[in-house]
C-alpha cells in the first residue's frame, strides 16, 4: 500500500459547481480528480505548491507574529493542519473556519497589515487566492489540451 498523505480537501468543493478550480482548497479539478492516483510524492509537491500560493498571498495581508500560537489555536479550535504546512498557510485554514467568530487577531498569533476584521481579511485573501489559483492553472501542464492522435 503507498504512503498517505492527506487531502487537502475542506469540504467546500466549488469544483462541483463548475470552477476549475476549487475555492475551498485551490487544487485544480484534475487534481482533485487524480489525487487518489498521485503518488506520495506527486502530493507532497502538489500541496507544497498550494502552500507556496496560500502563503504568497496571505503576506500581502497578514503576518503571524506568533507561530506556536496559531498553532495552539488550531488544536483547540480542531482546525486540520498538517505538521510541514507554513504558518502563513495555516493562517488561511483558520481564517477561513472562524472569520466570523474572531475578534482579536492577535489572540491567535496574528496581525493584520490593513487592520481589518478576521472576515475582511478572509475576503480579501480568498479573493487573491482564488486570482492565483487561476493562474497557477493557466500555468499548469493540466491546463494543456494535448492535440488527439
Amino acid at each position: 500500500m503507498g504512503e498517505r498523505i492527506v487531502s487537502p480537501c475542506v469540504g467546500v468543493c466549488s469544483t462541483t459547481l463548475g470552477d476549475r478550480v476549487c475555492r475551498g482548497c485551490q487544487r485544480t479539478d484534475s487534481e482533485i480528480r487524480d489525487w487518489p492516483a498521485y503518488s506520495g510524492g506527486e502530493r507532497r509537491a502538489r500541496l507544497a505548491d498550494i502552500d507556496r500560493l496560500r502563503a504568497e498571498v496571505a503576506a500581502r495581508h497578514l503576518v503571524v507574529e506568533d507561530a506556536a500560537l496559531l498553532e495552539t489555536q488550531l488544536q483547540r479550535y480542531r482546525i486540520r493542519f498538517r505538521e510541514d504546512q507554513p504558518a502563513l498557510s495555516r493562517a488561511v485554514e483558520l481564517l477561513r473556519v472562524g472569520r466570523g467568530r474572531i475578534r482579536e487577531l492577535a489572540r491567535y498569533g496574528l496581525v493584520g497589515l490593513d487592520h481589518q476584521d478576521a472576515a475582511s481579511l478572509h475576503a480579501a485573501i480568498a479573493r487573491d487566492l482564488l486570482v492565483g489559483a487561476d493562474r497557477r492553472l493557466a500555468t499548469s501542464f493540466d491546463s494543456i489540451d494535448l492535440p488527439t492522435p
